[in-house]
């Protein structure tokens, strides 16, 4: 396996979609798969988190006869904002109920609420047979503050790191760094932006955030010059100006909108994410038709896999 590699789980936004003409690209929501120094990190935990678990606990089982045997499940989630299209697959995963596991979770909700209540409130409890309490595993949630980092590294809980200076993002040795910010591009309380920075490669991860006219600027300067954009492309231009029912403020972005924050940050590769459920394999497969002249510009699909090392 590639030192930093990037695997699609769920692709869609707004709500999954069980349908045969669903097949190509896929119809479960947001999760991207990110096996990075070592570490497993998970972006976002839509349905698409469903197939990670199953994939996870099927490997813990192979890991040996008994259960104290057992290599431990380890995972970072990392999640953008609590929409029920970036959380639905959360009480799903397998290994939040198997007692050694270890699930460090990660985002914040706003500045008067915790994630760890949401989370319980939304997902457990009245609409779950079990509460969030009753979890078996090792299961640690923690709210980011502004100019905050977090370190992975080898054999050691997440470290939290200060972010002050730009010699604050420099990577060191085998480290992971994930930095982040929060944009108000989308309703309500926004959503963080994340990077994803191993050894000369970068990641961000950048779903759920509408453009501006000239670009988002602070998205560009963020992004500038990563090596992988995974940027919001739920709307054609004609749906997001749509003369009865149009787009504008609902918080994401069209194919050019993401287009440009790539040719604006340098961006050297480019993937359309978080597509409408209204968009079938022939919508999406007609859009893709219009793009296939710009280079390195990806589309999305479930099961795709990119090594960025």
């Amino acid at each position: 396996m590639s030192e930093f590699s990037v695997k699609f789980r769920g692709v869609r936004g707004s709500y999954p979609i069980a349908d045969s003409d669903y097949m190509q690209y896929g119809g479960n929501t947001s999760c991207v798969e990110v096996n990075v120094g070592g570490h497993l990190i998970i972006l976002d935990a839509g349905t698409g988190l469903i197939s990670v678990g199953n994939e996870l606990l099927k490997n813990h089982i192979l890991s040996g006869v008994n259960p104290s045997e057992r290599k431990p499940i380890k995972a970072t989630v990392l999640i953008s904002h609590i929409h029920q299209d970036h959380l639905q697959g959360f009480t799903f995963f397998r290994p939040l109920h198997i007692p050694t596991s270890e699930i460090n979770v990660f985002g914040n909700v706003s500045y008067n609420e915790s994630l760890s209540d949401e989370i319980s409130q939304l997902l457990f409890g009245k609409s779950f047979p079990l509460d969030l309490g009753d979890i078996a595993g090792n299961l640690n949630i923690r709210d980011l503050n502004e100019s905050e980092g977090i370190i992975l590294r080898h054999n050691e809980q997440p470290i939290i790191k200060r972010i002050e200076t730009e010699d604050d993002t420099k990577v060191e040795n085998d480290d992971v760094l994930i930095t982040y910010y929060r944009s108000y591009a989308h309703p309500q309380e926004g959503v963080l932006i994340y990077k994803i920075a191993y050894k000369d490669k970068v990641l961000v991860y950048a779903t759920d955030k509408e453009s501006y006219k000239g670009g988002d600027k602070k998205l560009i300067s963020f992004a500038r010059n990563c090596n992988l954009l995974i940027h919001d492309a739920q709307y054609t231009t004609e749906d997001y100006m749509d003369l009865y029912a149009p787009k504008q403020g609902y918080g994401h972005s069209t194919y050019e909108m993401a287009i440009e924050c790539k040719n604006q940050s340098n961006a050297e590769n480019l993937v359309f994410f978080h597509y409408d459920p209204n968009y079938d394999d022939n919508k999406l497969n007609s859009i893709k038709e219009l793009y296939k002249d710009y280079e390195g510009v990806i589309f999305a699909y479930e099961g795709l896999e990119i090594d960025l090392l």
